[in-house]
């Protein structure tokens, strides 16, 4: 018997061998700092900005703590055509300033003589649009204003909010989706170059401020569904509140975060979030993870923070 089988075996174990292997998704790589500038402990020694190439065509702006608390993240991604900015900042944000001279130290690098920049928002509140009146005027500068409508028709979003909208930005595509929950015109973006998905305080390290339950569930939904077919090399938000003691966050005005958690996260932290939601049966509750809590609250108008 063992004699029959052995050429049958041996068959199977070629042809196993010989079938083709799927390649791995190409993305392009890029690299995190170990620890990023907060707001302290002297703001006499902490600049207003701190920035970070993640490759040559990805830069990370962090806004200094002791500017504003709430120490937000902006993108800034350059296609062939188009440069990208996502966010403008918190309070005395001087975005528009930084922007344009990390702009032309990238076009002196690439040798070109101007780019077109498009200034775009994750959503309304005031700490991610303090910036905007920066780029008014601005050559080369289309702003597009955080709101439903501005939005649908800059990314061409048809059905507002299953409907995914894309960005061309010449050899780079990113791709736009609609997450209403935290913020009525919420949206995420991404980034087929990196695998970088970028998704506002829809989820980041720290309090995932929700105004609108069901929404905000049915926003995860398609961010998981989204994934399930694409590369993710990282999720990325627009604040760290956590501490990289799990389960620990700092007090909402905490300039000064000397241990907290890094900004990126990987899809597994998008289906933790996916499960405890849906673990609340449509009643929504105060919930603590390791990484993140899901905080229910009433909705805030526009103008204010988080």
């Amino acid at each position: 018997m063992i004699h029959r089988l052995l050429p049958l075996l041996l068959v199977t174990s070629a042809a196993f061998a010989q079938a083709p292997q799927s390649a791995p998704p190409i993305v392009e790589p890029g690299t995190f700092p170990q620890t990023w500038i907060t707001g302290g402990p002297n703001c006499l020694t902490v600049p207003e900005w701190q920035i970070h190439e993640y490759n040559a065509n990805l830069y990370i702006l962090r806004e200094s703590g002791c500017t504003n608390y709430e120490k937000p993240f902006l993108y800034l991604l350059f296609g062939k055509e188009k440069a990208l900015l996502i966010d403008t900042g918190a309070g005395a944000s001087d975005a528009a300033a930084v922007t344009q001279k990390l702009i032309a130290k990238w076009l002196k690098k690439n040798q070109g003589a101007s780019i077109e920049l498009l200034v775009v928002h994750t959503h309304a509140h005031g700490d991610h649009t303090a910036g905007d009146k920066g780029f008014d005027g601005m050559a080369h500068t289309t702003l597009v204003p955080a709101t439903v409508e501005a939005q649908q028709k800059a990314f061409g979003i048809a059905q507002w909010p299953e409907q995914a909208g894309s960005i061309d930005l010449g050899g780079r595509i990113v791709d736009v989706l609609a997450i209403p929950g935290h913020q009525p015109a919420h949206v995420a973006y991404y980034d087929r170059a990196t695998g970088i998905l970028h998704t506002g305080d829809h989820l980041y390290p720290g309090r995932l401020y929700v105004s609108d339950f069901a929404a905000y569930v049915e926003s995860t939904r398609r961010l998981v569904q989204f994934t399930e077919t694409r590369p993710v090399s990282h999720i990325v938000g627009c604040h760290v509140e956590q501490s990289a003691a799990p389960f620990v966050d700092y007090p909402v005005g905490t300039a000064y975060q000397p241990l907290e958690h890094v900004p990126e996260m990987n899809r597994g932290v998008l289906l933790e979030l996916m499960s405890g939601l849906e673990a609340m049966h449509g009643k929504p509750a105060r919930m603590f993870f390791r990484d993140f809590t899901i905080w229910p609250r009433e909705p805030r108008p526009a103008a204010t923070k988080k």
